[in-house]
């Protein structure tokens, strides 16, 4: 039996937590490096939630249209071979990076107008193309944590989904996901055994004089 509270999180979702902060962060970063440079920062703004349900419902106040950004955890496998039984196992774990994009239409300025759902899908496009960069940009190789504690990360995919609302898609959001695969090391609890039993073994030479060691073997449990 384990006697100690197991009073930890797992390294899966201290990724999960790590690759939402570097979004947000970075976000802000590149708002101000945007203003610095004479350019809209409301492009380059993400709103960044965790294992959120339905983030896209933050677009119904209509009053922050800019990119949803909701990075849940998905699935893990442990391959046999890569760590141990006892303390550590190497993860493979599937984030999911799900983007959403609200589009109005709009006069395009010059003799027509750009429709909503288009508007939406460029959006989408810029918002995807901002979180795809962060996250493989060179200083998040390892996520910023604690040297060893990410082997490496690595995009599986891009797609595009339309959310739906009961039975229908909800009209002008359109939505992204970017899979991402992290490795890293999951441990385990360990406890030190008890001494329950004290073996002896004595040393004889034996008569063509071998000698047949002795010693004292503390057995654990």
């Amino acid at each position: 039996m384990t006697l100690e509270l197991i009073d930890k999180e797992d390294t899966f979702e201290v990724v999960r937590d790590q690759i939402g902060a570097i979004l947000a962060t970075e976000s802000a970063n590149q708002r101000s490096l945007a203003t610095a440079a004479g350019k809209d920062p409301e492009l380059w703004k993400l709103r960044v939630y965790l294992e959120r349900a339905n983030p896209w419902e933050a677009f119904r106040d209509m009053v922050d249209t800019s990119p949803i950004v909701n990075v849940w955890f998905d699935a893990a496998s442990y391959p046999m071979g890569h760590g141990n039984t006892v303390e550590r196992q190497k993860s493979e774990a599937r984030y999911n990076i799900d983007v959403y994009a609200y589009g109005q239409s709009a006069d395009d300025g010059a003799t027509g107008h750009i429709p909503g759902d288009e508007a939406a899908a460029r959006s989408l496009a810029r918002a995807i193309r901002l979180a795809r960069n962060i996250l493989m940009a060179a200083e998040n190789t390892y996520l910023q944590l604690p040297r060893g504690t990410v082997w490496r990360r690595w995009p599986q995919s891009i797609s595009t989904f339309q959310p739906q609302l009961g039975e229908q898609p909800v009209e002008n959001i359109i939505a992204g996901r970017i899979t991402l695969e992290v490795q890293f090391s999951e441990f385990s609890p360990q406890v030190e055994g008890d001494e329950i039993e004290l073996i002896s073994i004595d040393v004889n030479r034996a008569r063509d004089g071998m000698l047949v060691a002795e010693a004292d073997y503390e057995f654990p449990l």
